[in-house]
């Protein structure tokens, strides 16, 4: 994906109920909520990442608590040219000691370098046994070196969920719709309100150079609702080619949604030129243009009223389920930010046991603008009404996958995934959108 998550949750925290969360102080001033984590009087601790702002300030008051139980000073350097910079960095034997990673690919590729130091199967088994969805998690952060040795590299820490519907609670009641948990349902819904003569989705792809990303994210999520997680692992690494028959099944699912006129505000070919920022605003319109839009958390800030609506209850969301017949759990896709030891040291090692603690979870989710699959986090230290149910989702996930498109090459995630997808909107079929997408990923081979 394309677009900042960090948005999402910055929305809803400034527009959504609050609740009695355990502030900063609550959790830095009572010594049951944290283990003995050592004391490193006088040690610093360096962290670089990409958060600025809100995130930045919040990370601080976070780590404020570590500071306060250990007597170590941690300092964080913030920059949107991260990526580049820390590569630079790691280079030249000028590194940080934590490393936090948007990019998993980008995290790999320096544990490839043996830039980075591994964390431990120790970590891998807590997070496997700790987060909703472990396995997935620790197979996020584990890479392989320039041996080809596999090791635990990436402690995921701080999350973000697209695996949402929005849809407005007043138009629901009034038509007498219920929340469908299934896939099924959710069809056998769209087609009801179709018969009552309402038009069932919001749908725009248009997004200037970044055109058809919003295709790639419903793909993502119904690969993940119509072939196994392993098919989705070899898919992103082109082992499961775009052209074999489990990614044109998920393309022709996703086709079924958007390319039925009967389906989508404006008719199908309004897909492609429907700017996606502006599809959600069908919701709120008089009457509604639409009853329901699969997006991003990110979504409220491009609501009417940037989100208040969700104060005011015109606005809500639901978890986009998965088929009760393919049998595949709760599968979630959304995006994070892993954290690595770029530098050791004992008081480094301190922190990274420190991320295990949940009240090191709470801090940041009673802040805000923080998502975490820590089963152990009390889920009311959430800011706020619509975090906290976007946090239950996270953590009653079987399955998180990260943001197929994201871990693809460049020249397909960011290339012929979007311009293949936004041709699939304006007519072409789906065999040939996919045979196209190959033969991009071969021409780089």
């Amino acid at each position: 994906m394309k677009f900042t998550l960090g948005a999402a949750a910055s929305v809803l925290a400034a527009v959504a109920t609050l609740y009695s969360a355990p502030s900063i102080a609550d959790v830095c001033d009572t010594p049951s909520k944290l283990g003995d984590l050592g004391k490193f009087e006088g040690e610093t601790i360096t962290i670089m990442g990409s958060m600025e702002g809100n995130d930045e300030q919040m990370l601080t008051n976070t780590v404020s608590c570590f500071e306060k139980a250990t007597g170590a000073v941690v300092k964080y350097s913030g920059s949107r040219d991260f990526a580049a910079l820390i590569v630079a960095d790691l280079r030249s034997n000028n590194a940080p000691n934590i490393a936090i990673f948007p990019q998993p690919g980008l995290a790999g590729d320096m544990a490839k370098e043996g830039h980075l130091t591994p964390l431990g199967q120790e970590s891998a088994d807590w997070m496997a046994e700790n987060y909703g969805a472990g396995p997935s998690w620790v197979a996020l952060g584990t890479y392989a070196d320039a041996d080809g040795k596999e090791d635990f590299y990436g402690f995921a820490y701080k999350m973000d969920l697209k695996s949402l519907v929005w849809y407005s609670p007043e138009q629901f009641e009034d038509n007498g719709y219920e929340i469908p948990s299934t896939m099924e349902d959710l069809i056998a819904l769209s087609d009801q309100m179709v018969e009552d003569g309402n038009t069932p989705w919001c749908i725009g792809v248009e997004s200037g150079n970044a055109t058809g990303w919003t295709a790639t994210d419903w793909m993502e999520d119904l690969m993940l609702r119509t072939t196994s997680p392993e098919n989705y692992d070899r898919w992103v690494s082109n082992d499961l080619p775009f052209n074999s028959p489990e990614v044109i099944n998920a393309m022709e699912v996703y086709g079924q949604f958007s390319r039925n006129d009967d389906y989508v505000a404006g008719g199908a070919s309004s897909v492609a030129t429907t700017f996606f920022g502006d599809a959600p605003k069908g919701l709120f319109s008089s009457p509604a243009s639409c009853m329901m839009h699969r997006q991003a958390s990110f979504i409220p800030a491009f609501f009417p009223k940037k989100g208040e609506e969700l104060d005011a209850g015109e606005a809500d969301f639901f978890y986009f389920p998965p088929y009760e017949s393919a049998d595949l759990g709760n599968p979630v896709l959304g995006a994070g930010t892993l954290w690595t030891m770029t530098k050791d040291s004992p008081a480094t090692r301190a922190f990274f046991e420190y991320m295990k603690e949940a009240s090191a979870h709470e801090a940041w989710m009673s802040q805000g603008t923080f998502l975490t699959a820590h089963k152990g986090a009390d889920l009311n230290a959430y800011a706020t009404a619509a975090l906290k149910k976007q946090g239950e989702i996270l953590s009653n996930a079987t399955t998180f996958r990260f943001d197929a498109s994201d871990l693809m090459p460049g020249a397909i995630g960011a290339g012929a995934f979007w311009s293949e997808m936004t041709a699939f909107a304006n007519g072409q079929d789906a065999k040939e959108t996919a045979d196209n997408i190959q033969s991009a990923w071969d021409a780089i081979k």
